[in-house]
């Protein structure tokens, strides 16, 4: 089940928790009539059976949104803004006790450019110490939300998108 359940992940949850359902309920059927071992075998191809399911939902070939990919975007964007806002506060750091080893204060570190506002970074006897400021900008957060929807291609859950592709039939 939780093959078939990876397979669907495309599926809106509503529709994924029915199909499960679904499934679960004939396997348990099956294994009842053929046992449990003959049931499972009886699924056959589950990446079959999971793309028999997306058919049904957005049709045969439909556009179909990947949540997970969205998310995999979303955290790639957060990794990259964080490696770069890290390199950038260690560089100036490395470079303020490069100038002085054993400095003392606060210094004023730029930031970089609409990723991450400006920072005080503390040093004493050449120690970093506290930091302070280093937000991200507001266009970091929009380009977070960008990558999820452009990643998992989320405007194919639009209304006008889904009748530009309409559902196939259910078969029975």
């Amino acid at each position: 089940m939780w093959t078939l359940d990876s397979h669907l992940d495309n599926l809106p949850l509503r529709s994924k928790r029915a199909k499960r359902r679904e499934t679960r309920a004939n396997l348990h059927a099956a294994a009842a009539d053929v046992g449990t071992a003959e049931a499972i075998l009886g699924l056959g191809d589950l990446r079959s059976l999971a793309a028999g399911y997306l058919a049904a939902e957005y049709g045969e070939h439909g556009p179909r949104p990947s949540y997970t990919m969205g998310a995999v975007w979303l955290i790639m964007v957060h990794v990259i803004a964080g490696l770069l806002a890290v390199a950038g506060k260690a560089a100036f750091t490395a470079g303020v006790r490069a100038a002085e080893p054993r400095a003392t204060g606060d210094f004023h570190w730029p930031g970089v450019r609409y990723v991450i506002n400006e920072a005080t970074i503390t040093l004493r006897d050449g120690a970093t110490g506290a930091t302070a400021g280093g937000s991200w900008t507001p266009l970091f957060y929009l380009l977070s939300v960008i990558a999820f929807v452009v990643g998992g291609q989320l405007w194919r859950l639009l209304p006008q998108w889904r009748r530009r592709y309409p559902r196939a039939a259910p078969q029975e």
